[in-house]
């Protein structure tokens, strides 16, 4: 459990041993939860410091991982760099893929690039964390099965992207293990400002202490609704799924960018020509959201380039 401010720990591993067997047997686990947090909160529950205690991913390993593209304004940026026409479903029919949880990162991790020429780029994102969601469940009935939301950086080898969706198959070796943010946090937590599926607050990126992007994330064409409501249409979901929003992205040039390729892509639109370099070896990149009130609410993500 994690108090409200962030600064406070404390073990809940006596009602659940990991956050799956909570999202396995949630209606009976949650309420104990919600009293042990209470209990931190009020300080009757002193808790631990956090700054000594190591932080991995909320889920260091996940059922599924399927990632959608809900901002429009970056797909169509995305591909009119690259001279490729959206869908003509895109309004109408959110993009996802499935990506691989077996490995995840958490949010202090190095990231190794391997191979600077594969253009390791980062992708900042939100995403919902599921449970038992039964196939067929419509966007109106998708609610309940939202337990947690958490943040995303979804590493991704640009320059492979393109001649794996050239064979037809989709996603794989572009896209290496994803980050999250330490904290999995209560939709009720985010009060008014999660509503209809969308988190209305911005999403904050910082490139080497730069702030390159703050986009409202409640911009998303398709909600996480939407999005839960297009993937159960012939299968059924397992609690703790993470279901992701894609890269966040505003109509608003001033409001920056969460990833390089979108940046790239508004050179290429303006001059022809991509000056924005992917990252190297050194590069720090942090990804956090604040609420109204100044609280980093899901802490932050901070990763370091590695060779």
């Amino acid at each position: 459990m994690v108090s409200r401010d962030g600064k406070r720990v404390a073990s809940a591993s006596h009602i659940a041993p990991h956050l799956q067997a909570a999202l396995d047997d949630w209606t009976r686990v949650e309420p104990e939860l919600r009293r042990r947090f209470e209990a931190l909160e009020s300080g009757l529950l002193p808790g631990q410091p956090i700054a000594e205690v190591e932080l991995t991913a909320p889920l260091p390993r996940a059922y599924e991982w399927i990632d959608g593209s809900a901002f429009i304004n970056h797909i169509l940026l995305v591909r009119k760099a690259r001279g490729v026409q959206p869908p003509q479903t895109l309004r109408s029919e959110p993009l996802v893929y499935q990506g691989a949880s077996g490995c995840v990162l958490g949010p202090n991790d190095d990231f190794s690039i391997g191979n600077e020429a594969f253009g390791l780029d980062f992708e900042s994102e939100l995403c919902v964390i599921l449970g038992d969601t039964p196939r067929g469940t419509s966007a109106t009935e998708a609610a309940p099965f939202v337990r947690l939301l958490v943040l995303a950086n979804d590493w991704t080898f640009r320059n492979l992207v393109s001649p794996e969706l050239a064979k037809g198959f989709g996603f794989f070796v572009s896209k290496p293990a994803t980050a999250f943010s330490p904290f999995a946090v209560t939709p009720d937590e985010l009060g008014d400002a999660f509503r209809e599926g969308r988190l209305h607050l911005q999403l904050q990126t910082r490139l080497n202490g730069q702030l390159i992007g703050d986009p409202d994330a409640g911009e998303m064409h398709f909600s996480f609704f939407d999005l839960l409501a297009h993937v159960t249409q012939t299968r059924a979901l397992t609690a703790g799924t993470i279901l992701g929003s894609g890269t966040v992205s505003n109509s608003d040039p001033a409001r920056g960018v969460s990833c390089l390729a979108e940046l790239r892509a508004r050179e290429l639109i303006a001059s022809n020509n991509a000056t924005t370099p992917y990252l190297h070896v050194g590069d720090q990149v942090e990804i956090a959201i604040f609420d109204h009130a100044g609280r980093n609410v899901f802490g932050s993500i901070s990763e370091r380039v590695t060779p």
